[in-house]
């Protein structure tokens, strides 16, 4: 008598009750899939994880109030040898990189077709690290032009500044790109506007611009140039 096949089990972490839904039917569709748990907040995906023990932790990098990215470096930090796919609606050439430094082994978008998320989900499960195509492209394209700028002994690119930011001033400086203001970004990220100009003077030290003009233009130059 055939065996059945043994499926990996997976949780996943959104705020979107949709999305969650969709996902499960959908992976639970696959012979060698099963979603064990479903969260919604940082603080209901570490409960779960203490009652399952999940091979795959799929993760939206924006869970309302939180930060994706983060609860990402808790889970690796607590799971080390759990497997992380980070998932978003956003774009990829912003987020993708920042994703796999806070310790993911992947990055989904939600718009791709089923095929690509099988394909992730699989890749990652069996150890791999999973990028789009056009992704791998820019990444791979990005490290050959640091290499031949380090070879010439010519100064960093001024992106490179970026790498030292928290995840809190990368998320204001993106949106700060895109046209927010002050008060339209402590709405959106459920902080105080005192909060906010915080960040903004870190973000203005930390990039070595003198006013909040100087600010903005260089976080639209960046998104430009991503």
């Amino acid at each position: 008598m055939t065996q059945p096949q043994q499926k990996h089990p997976i949780i996943i972490i959104d705020d979107h009750p949709i999305v969650r839904e969709g996902m499960t039917l959908f992976l639970n569709s696959q012979d060698d899939l099963e979603v064990c748990s479903e969260a919604g907040s940082t603080e209901e995906a570490l409960a779960m994880m203490l009652n399952h023990a999940p091979e795959l932790a799929i993760v939206d990098i924006s869970l309302k109030k939180e930060s994706g990215l983060d609860l990402i470096k808790t889970l690796r930090r607590i799971y080390p040898q759990l497997r992380l796919l980070a998932m978003s609606q956003h774009d990829e050439t912003i987020f993708a990189e920042r994703a796999l430094r806070a310790g993911a082994n992947g990055f989904l978008m939600k718009q791709e077709a089923t095929v690509n998320i099988l394909l992730a989900v699989r890749q990652v499960l069996a150890g791999d690290v999973y990028l789009s195509a056009a992704m791998q492209s820019r990444l791979s394209q990005q490290l050959v032009t640091l290499r031949s700028g380090v070879s010439q002994g010519r100064p960093a690119h001024p992106s490179d500044q970026i790498a030292g930011l928290s995840e809190r001033e990368f998320e204001i400086l993106h949106l700060i790109g895109l046209g927010f203001g002050t008060r339209q970004i402590a709405e959106k990220l459920s902080r105080s506007i005192k909060t906010i100009e915080a960040h903004r003077a870190s973000l203005k030290e930390k990039l070595q611009q003198k006013s909040g003009a100087d600010l903005l233009r260089f976080a639209t130059q960046w998104l430009e140039d991503r």
